[in-house]
Formats: structure tokens, C-alpha cells, sequence
């Protein structure tokens, strides 16, 4: 196989199993199995909750098992990131990659082993809980980004908006960056009142609690370090509930800009995805509310949030010009 074609199949595969890393991460924290293991990177010592359970553990073997698949998933991603990393070193003479975007994800990669190690060892604590989702998440948008750069040298121009200038377009390109900023903060946002279970917290749509503005605490809500109490947690629901609408009002408004730009091809297929998928997403995120928060939609908000953004930083990657 040439070298190329062996670093764009590495990469979709990183990038794939990167995805279900972070919806198997969401998963086991909505399910409570976070410390199904609690310590690490084993399980009560051995390599697999088999070899805890015969060495007499007490352990919940659903929730061990879970956390322990979660985490051979996420080892496994980060040997083939290595790979990717060394295969552009090796073959950096014949420019198949950015070489800077290959050494920088092992290192990512690191820090994140780093908060998953202390996702177990703090026991849980909400900011490391949340930190570890975003790094899970920007290693997956960089896998993505390489994915979408390796197609993009391999095709050359490979949207109608390489060569194309004017002000739609110069629109459509600030809408995009400001619609993917807009998103990742949503997203923190999302992270942070998914670790602290502050969903429970509004459990009535399109009011909480029986009110339009029911009593929050917003500095016990953002306290970093300090336990929650329970008005905090409205404050962090009520503030994902906005930031959603927020974010909303920015990706259509990107998604609607591209498609009224000059741009064909891809662009406006990445722009009728981004819409498709927050459709989807809001779709998913009122059922959830309305059905009492099951485990299975949940996790399903958490997977539409990464395709969101995968599909976001398409958009962006479609909308940028050629390199002269």
C-alpha cells in the first residue's frame, strides 16, 4: 500500500474509534461507572476485571467491565495516533500530512491519559470530569481535521469555494468560525452539567421546576472546586438550556450563509448536514427531557454533540480558499 493511502486509512480508523471513545466515555459516565474500577490504569491491580473478580474483589462486574472497555478502547487509540505521528516523521519528505498536526495529537493524547487518570483517582470531580470530555473532544476534532486535510491535499482544491472571493463568502467563512466557537463553549457548557448530573435539575420543558426563571445560585453553579448545592445546579441547567439557543441561532445562521453563497459541492453538502444534525440534536435533547432523562438518550446527546461538531469543522474545512 502506498504511504498515503496507509496514513488516510490509519487516520479514518484513529478518528473512528476516537468517536466511540467519547460516546463509550459518555456512556460509562451516565451510567454511574466511572469507578467501576477505582484505580488505574488496571482494575483493583489486574488487567481486566476477570482477574479482579478471581482475586476475590467485590466488584459490580457490569460497571467494571464498562470503565475497563472504555479504557483498552482509548489505549488502542492512542498506539495508533503514535503510528500516525511516527509515519509522518518517517515519510515527512514526501508531505503526505501536516507534520505539526501529527506531533501534536500524541501530546493531547498524554493529557488526556493525565485526566483520565485523575478522573479515577479525585473521584470524579466535576472539573476533571469535564476536562477530560473536552480533551476527548479536541482529540477527535484533530483527527477529523486530519482526515479532512489529508482528503483535501489528496483531491487538490476539493470544494467550489477554493478559488471563489466576494462578501458572501467572506461571511459565510467568519459565520462558520464563529458558529464552531460558539459550539465548543456550548459544548463545555454541556460537559459541566453533565458531570455535576445538573440535568435532573429542570425536569420540565419549556419551564424548570414549574417556572420560566426558577431560583438559581449562578456562583455556586460555577464554583470549580467547591460542592454544588441545589440551586446551583438549576443555574447550570438554565444556562446550558440558553447557551442551546445561543448556539442554535449561530449554526443555522452559518449553515444558511453558506448555502447562500457563491460555493457549490461540498460546502453546501456540509452546510444541509450541519442543519440536519441540529435538528436531530434539539429533537433528541427535548425528548430527553420530556421522557425523564433515559440512559439511552443520554448518551445518543452526547454522540449528536460530536457529529455537531464534526460537521461544523467540515463546514469550515470546505469554506477555506486553496493554498496559492
Amino acid at each position: 500500500m502506498p504511504h498515503a493511502a496507509l496514513i488516510r486509512a490509519l487516520a479514518i480508523t484513529a478518528c473512528s474509534l476516537c468517536l466511540i471513545v467519547v460516546v463509550l466515555g459518555a456512556y460509562v459516565r451516565l451510567s454511574d461507572a466511572g469507578l467501576g474500577c477505582p484505580d488505574w490504569p488496571g482494575c483493583y491491580g489486574h488487567l481486566s476485571p476477570i482477574g479482579a473478580a478471581e482475586s476475590g474483589q467485590a466488584l459490580d462486574p457490569g460497571k467494571a467491565w464498562r470503565e475497563m472497555l472504555h479504557r483498552y478502547a482509548a489505549g488502542t487509540l492512542g498506539l495508533l495516533i503514535v503510528c500516525l505521528a511516527a509515519m509522518s516523521v518517517a515519510w515527512r519528505r514526501e508531505r503526505i500530512a501536516p507534520l505539526g498536526l501529527t506531533l501534536v495529537l500524541p501530546a493531547i493524547v498524554i493529557v488526556q491519559g493525565l485526566f483520565g487518570m485523575l478522573t479515577v483517582t479525585w473521584r470524579l470531580k466535576p472539573l476533571i470530569v469535564t476536562l477530560h470530555l473536552l480533551f476527548g473532544l479536541a482529540t477527535l476534532s484533530l483527527l477529523w481535521w486530519l482526515v479532512l486535510e489529508l482528503a483535501r491535499r489528496r483531491a487538490g482544491p476539493w470544494s467550489h469555494s477554493a478559488g471563489l472571493h466576494g462578501g458572501r463568502l467572506t461571511a459565510a467563512r467568519t459565520l462558520a468560525l464563529l458558529a464552531l466557537l460558539t459550539l465548543a463553549a456550548q459544548i463545555a457548557l454541556g460537559g459541566w452539567t453533565s458531570s455535576n448530573y445538573a440535568a435532573l435539575a429542570c425536569p420540565d420543558l419549556p419551564t424548570c421546576q414549574g417556572s420560566w426563571w426558577p431560583p438559581a445560585d449562578f456562583r455556586s453553579g460555577y464554583s470549580l472546586w467547591r460542592g454544588i448545592e441545589a440551586q446551583g445546579l438549576v443555574a447550570i441547567h438554565l444556562v446550558h438550556r440558553l447557551g442551546a439557543m445561543v448556539a442554535s441561532a449561530v449554526l443555522t445562521a452559518a449553515a444558511i450563509a453558506a448555502l447562500a453563497s457563491p460555493a457549490q459541492g461540498l460546502v453546501r453538502r456540509a452546510a444541509l448536514l450541519v442543519l440536519a444534525l441540529l435538528c436531530l440534536q434539539l429533537t433528541i435533547g427535548l425528548t430527553m427531557v420530556l421522557r425523564g432523562f433515559p440512559l439511552w438518550l443520554a448518551t445518543a446527546h452526547n454522540a449528536g454533540a460530536a457529529l455537531l461538531l464534526l460537521a461544523i469543522l467540515a463546514l469550515n474545512s470546505s469554506l477555506r480558499p486553496a493554498k496559492p
